[in-house]
């Protein structure tokens, strides 16, 4: 159970842990203090739903198909080794992230529409967090506890940076911290695959 809820952690921390635009607006609306705490709740049950959609869809249709379990392997090892290269490579040119401030503040109707706007509009919510995440934990020994590490790792980073982000705001601005985090994110990935690889 242990190693697949730690499973779960890695390969989400590793993805979500990237400068993104769902990244970028949880910051910035943290840093105004302008309900900060909902929408990162929003983004972690986003994070929740889509995942246990991954897992349990794929799993039930992975353990039918003996030549579609081989695939995931394949294709998910595959997918984590070029993510991996992917984030030691933005470790040799690290960015920094800035955050957007908005002029006038906004109700909480409106915040909670533009952050389920910028995690659902975006492809790579579904190739990321349904497809990659919940292929490789359909092949995980105890999936719930998959999903549950994945969802562990998403409201660990999301209420981090509505929580710390005045305290993690400069930091996050240098990109020293990026590069340490991105060869984090490399090590990771790499491990995950191995460890599919090694099971194949």
């Amino acid at each position: 159970m242990w190693q697949s809820y730690f499973n779960g952690i890695l390969v989400a921390a590793g993805l979500i842990v990237a400068i993104g635009a769902q990244n970028v607006f949880v910051l910035a609306q943290s840093l105004r203090r302008e309900h900060h705490l909902p929408v990162a709740a929003l983004c972690v049950l986003c994070d929740a739903l889509l995942v246990a959609a991954g897992v349990f869809g794929l799993a039930a249709l992975l353990t039918q198909s003996p030549m579609l379990l081989a695939v995931a392997r394949w294709g998910g090892s595959a997918f984590l080794l070029w993510y991996g290269g992917k984030a030691l490579l933005r470790a040799l040119k690290p960015q920094a992230l800035e955050q957007d401030d908005d002029k006038a503040p906004r109700s909480l109707r409106a915040v909670l529409l533009a952050a389920l706007a910028v995690t659902l509009l975006n492809p790579h919510v579904y190739l990321d967090t349904v497809l990659l995440i919940g292929s490789l934990g359909a092949q995980q020994p105890q999936p719930g506890a998959y999903a549950l590490g994945a969802a562990s790792a998403s409201l660990v980073w999301f209420f981090s940076l509505a929580l710390g982000a005045a305290w993690l705001a400069p930091w996050l601005a240098r990109p020293a911290t990026w590069r340490v985090l991105d060869l984090g994110v490399a090590i990771m990935m790499f491990a995950v695959a191995a460890q599919l690889l090694m099971g194949a």
